[in-house]
């Protein structure tokens, strides 16, 4: 079994992406197709709904206003139950279409990714990424599914977990007993800790669940087997993602705290703001594949080269190939 430094994986991982930076375009091509998507699937629905129903936009521009207009969520509904009902199928329908479009785009992504680190020689083509995203979308689709309902299970048991213990803090407070208060705030940290951890665990086992539907061509549920069952051999994988998810989550505080400061210059810093709101998107965008580079490289150099690479012997002269045959 091949082993890689996490330096090393690092440098391919940066090495892979740089190669492929067109993919960072491709994440923003996407974006500003959602982004105009939301305005023609949720926006035009929703001035269309406007009109017929010959709401005032005028007198919408301030909440406060609206909530005087109405005494309450029962007239709201009963005299704007047709627009809200063509708001809500409508963002339904925009989350839904994003969803999968974003599915398709990460699953070309993936498979140029994954391409590039079996194959050094291979050159970015759109035709490639379509072939990949079309290839994965199925198996992305229903590995997602898979980790949805995970999730959806688990942030259930968290959320009765959750009200047991915000019952049991209220229940000391009103009894004013400093033990139970205390009791109860210490498993609201434990419940905290625990839930970060089902954060993060999941978000690594879906990137190697990834890389193993990739470079095995498992199924869905049999990708999430594998990609347990390697961070289980290979407790590293977990720490290198632990670094990798720290660094973005530090890279991307550092963006935003200086994004803030822009914010403290009059006039000026508006203006500034607009373009370093794009060159930080792009940027984080860049890391992101990075990150997603990185753990490919080290699943596949952990993973699926098996057998060391034997270098080509040098070749000889036919004079020193009859002496070794003499000699012999």
């Amino acid at each position: 079994m091949q082993t890689m430094s996490y330096i090393e994986a690092i440098k391919e991982g940066f090495r892979v992406v740089h190669k492929n930076w067109q993919l960072v375009l491709i994440q923003f091509a996407m974006v500003l197709i959602n982004f105009i998507g939301f305005f023609i699937i949720v926006g035009i629905p929703l001035a269309i709904a406007f009109i017929i129903f010959g709401i005032d936009l005028t007198g919408l521009s301030d909440i406060k206003d609206i909530f005087r207009t109405l005494k309450g969520p029962s007239e709201i509904i009963t005299r704007y139950f047709g627009l809200l009902l063509i708001v809500i199928l409508s963002f339904l329908f925009y989350i839904i279409a994003a969803a999968l479009f974003g599915m398709y785009v990460f699953g070309g992504s993936a498979g140029i990714i994954g391409k590039t680190i079996g194959d050094r020689t291979l050159r970015f083509s759109m035709h490639t990424f379509f072939h990949e995203a079309k290839r994965l979308f199925t198996k992305i689709f229903g590995f997602t599914s898979v980790i949805g309902v995970i999730l959806i299970v688990a942030a259930f048991v968290l959320g009765i977990l959750g009200g047991s213990i915000a019952a049991l803090v209220s229940f000391a407070k009103s009894q004013d007993s400093t033990l139970a208060l205390f009791f109860g705030t210490f498993l609201s940290l434990i419940l905290t800790i625990i839930a970060l951890i089902l954060i993060f665990g999941t978000l690594s086992v879906t990137l190697y669940g990834v890389a193993a539907l990739f470079f095995k061509g498992t199924g869905p549920v049999k990708s999430l087997r594998e990609a347990m069952r390697y961070l289980l051999r290979h407790p590293a994988a977990l720490w290198l993602y632990a670094i990798l998810f720290g660094g973005y989550v530090f890279a991307s505080f550092f963006l935003i705290l200086l994004g803030y400061s822009f914010h403290l210059i009059p006039v000026i810093g508006t203006i500034l703001s607009f373009p370093y709101q794009f060159i930080s998107y792009v940027f984080q965008t860049y890391l992101g594949l990075v990150i997603i580079a990185i753990t490919f490289t080290y699943y596949y150099a952990t993973e699926i080269q098996t057998e060391p690479m034997i270098e080509s012997p040098i070749p000889q002269t036919p004079g020193q190939e009859e002496t070794t045959i003499q000699d012999s």
